[in-house]
């Protein structure tokens, strides 16, 4: 049975069907993506003088099963124009299903990486995916690597010294993981870090600076006597360093939570500008993929910043003009913080480029 099966009321089905506008997120002068995509991977590289954005699969506005996809949309800051990349392949298809969420994205060099997530059926059922793919932006090609030794979604992926690319937590077909599992760029390998030290979830988010890593919040799996599993939200933040003699040792540590609210599928990055780690967005109310919140209540997006400096060891908390939720990570351009699609306002797929200014 699906982790993320929602049996809705007559009620929601109505809502899903009412909530399809797309919601115009603050995205003043930058082009809009050519197809509204939310819950998709996304990373930026640097190649040739030239600023890319890429998203990777995800949901299209219809939000059922039949709207995830494996699309791959391309942003050119110096042209300010979108353009549709070949999709992520597949290696082995699962019942003909091509499409995937909660992927998850680093760039290294002039490369992007796109890691698993998983597909769903028409039954609701969901499979982790296990394939690893480079791809090539400006010649447009993939070549597939070394697979995840255990395929994780709704995961976090973060790159250290421009080789490795940590994959911290997740869900695996059947439940969550506490796994550090670090992938080397150069040799195409795989080795295991040191646990993630809390309970294992899915739909966090983090950063990294430096050998510094913060992860914050996601979801937990809920166990009962005598009834059916459930997901709730967990507040809890940790503090990694990486060990400078040897990669796979990660020092974790607590730290206190700014809010005591956990936020489910916030975007976040490390800003070395900053020396700190921002989060921005999600909903507090933890969802399936159509955004209708486990507990059968919508959710809606949040338009909060929280920063960790690393410096001081401190949270500051404020507020953004821009509310979204869905997203795999947050993205640096123009100076300012970005996401690319996600949910807005009641559930809408958003087919723009998200800019957060603090107020």
């Amino acid at each position: 049975m699906s982790k993320r099966l929602l049996y809705t009321s007559a009620l929601t089905t109505a809502l899903l069907l009412f909530n399809q506008t797309i919601y115009a997120a603050n995205s003043k002068n930058l082009a809009n993506l050519p197809e509204a995509v939310a819950n998709n991977a996304a990373t930026q590289i640097h190649v040739n003088d030239d600023e890319y954005l890429i998203s990777f699969s995800g949901l299209a506005q219809g939000k059922t099963h039949h709207d995830v996809h494996n699309k791959v949309f391309v942003y050119q800051a110096s042209k300010n124009v979108w353009k549709t990349a070949k999709p992520v392949p597949i290696k082995k298809p699962i019942d003909g299903l091509v499409g995937r969420l909660a992927s998850v994205a680093a760039a290294i060099g002039p490369n992007a990486y796109v890691f698993g997530g998983y597909t769903v059926a028409a039954d609701h059922s969901e499979v982790s995916v296990p394939d690893v793919y480079r791809f090539d932006v400006v010649n447009n090609q993939y070549t597939e690597l070394a697979p995840m030794p255990v395929p994780v979604d709704d995961s976090v992926a973060l790159s250290y010294q421009e080789r490795y690319i940590y994959l911290i937590s997740g869900w695996h077909n059947d439940g969550n993981v506490n796994l550090v599992q670090v992938y080397d760029t150069q040799t195409d390998t795989w080795q295991q870090a040191s646990p993630f030290p809390g309970k294992p979830v899915f739909g966090q988010a983090g950063g990294i600076v430096g050998d510094t890593m913060v992860i914050c919040d996601g979801v937990k799996v809920d166990y009962y006597p005598q009834k059916r599993r459930g997901f709730s939200a967990e507040p809890a933040c940790y503090k990694g360093k990486i060990n400078d003699k040897d990669l796979t040792k990660i020092h974790w540590t607590t730290l206190p939570h700014p809010t005591g609210t956990a936020r489910y599928r916030m975007a976040a990055m490390g800003d070395e500008a900053s020396n700190s780690i921002v989060f921005i967005g999600g909903s507090d109310n933890p969802y399936n993929y159509s955004g209708i919140g486990y507990n059968q209540v919508p959710s809606e997006p949040d338009g909060a910043l929280w920063r960790y400096s690393l410096s001081s060891n401190t949270w500051q908390k404020s507020k953004t003009n821009t509310n979204t939720m869905d997203h795999r990570a947050l993205l640096k351009f123009n100076n300012q913080f970005i996401t690319i699609g996600g949910m807005g306002e009641n559930q809408a797929v958003l087919n723009t480029i998200n800019v957060y200014q603090s107020r």
